[in-house]
């Protein structure tokens, strides 16, 4: 399992890839069972009323999710390119600048202490 993070605006988006052998969670609209990297996070955008409120960049906006997208993929550089890439777009989505998505890989989420550094 590899967590994909993204920060920016003072917070922060997780998703998750699956590997090979890794069983993803399962339900409506997961991708092929047979797929072996499964990338998995939430989508969300900026909405007028309702949504949850959030701080982000020094603003509180009001963001609405999605369900998560899941998205099954051959080969590992693969489903990471495409989850470095989501997790970028969701901030974007939010008005922020893409270049200023500062993207981690974290390979053994059992040893995350949360500061980025592993």
């Amino acid at each position: 399992m590899l967590l994909v993070r993204g920060h920016a605006g003072g917070t922060a988006l997780t998703g998750t890839v699956y590997e090979r052998g890794e069983r993803p969670p399962t339900f409506e609209g997961a991708p092929d069972e047979g797929a072996p990297f499964v990338w998995i996070c939430d989508e969300f955008y900026e909405v007028e009323s309702g949504g949850q409120r959030q701080r982000i960049d020094g603003q509180e906006r009001r963001v609405a999710f999605e369900a998560p997208t899941t998205r099954g993929f051959e080969t590992r550089d693969a489903a990471l390119a495409t989850a470095k890439e989501h997790v970028r777009t969701q901030f974007v989505r939010l008005g922020l600048a893409g270049d200023d998505v500062e993207v981690e890989v974290v390979e053994d989420p059992d040893a995350d202490d949360g500061s980025g550094r592993n």
